[in-house]
């Protein structure tokens, strides 16, 4: 059964958002130098400038963990403990990536790993829009994101060979 007090609704929410911004912060350490590394980088005409990355991720990160708090909320771990287990692997995915690419620069690897990562974001908007349209719909910004930055990533990887690998 899905919990039901003010306490515990607010109490999950901050839980949900602390798992989003922990995987933030996991990938954050690894990308202490991504500005140095990305101007090393030969970048496509359309990469996006590097300012844009923390706001654009702020801004999912917070999508993320309400999407999680809405299933959580509307169905429990009892109700939703498949989906939402799936949500925290992806999460994780989500952290390793940037340790792949940014602090060891394992390009092939980060866009394989990725790709990986774009099925369990994929597969978890299909478990809550079974579960929380909204909550699915939440996540779809998330996809569209690295969709574009599996390309951006694959990109690099092939422009700059001798720095990834």
């Amino acid at each position: 059964m899905a919990p039901s007090s003010a306490l515990k609704q607010g109490l999950g929410l901050a839980g949900w958002l602390l798992a989003s911004f922990a995987t933030a912060a996991l990938g954050g350490l690894a990308s202490i130098n991504a500005a140095g590394f990305n101007a090393q980088l030969v970048q496509p005409s359309w990469a996006p400038p590097g300012w844009l990355f923390g706001p654009v991720w702020t801004m999912l990160y917070i999508l993320m963990g309400v999407s999680a708090w809405l299933v959580w909320r509307k169905h429990g771990f009892g109700g939703a403990g498949t989906a939402l287990k799936l949500y925290v692997t992806q999460l994780v995915a989500n952290a390793l990536w940037t340790w792949l690419f940014f602090a060891w620069r394992l390009g092939a690897v980060a866009f394989v790993e990725i790709t990986l990562l774009w099925l369990l974001i994929a597969t978890t908007i299909f478990l809550f829009w079974r579960l929380h349209r909204v909550a699915a719909l939440l996540l779809v910004p998330y996809l569209a994101w690295v969709s574009f930055a599996a390309a951006l990533n694959f990109t690099l990887w092939r422009l700059n060979p001798a720095v990834l690998g």
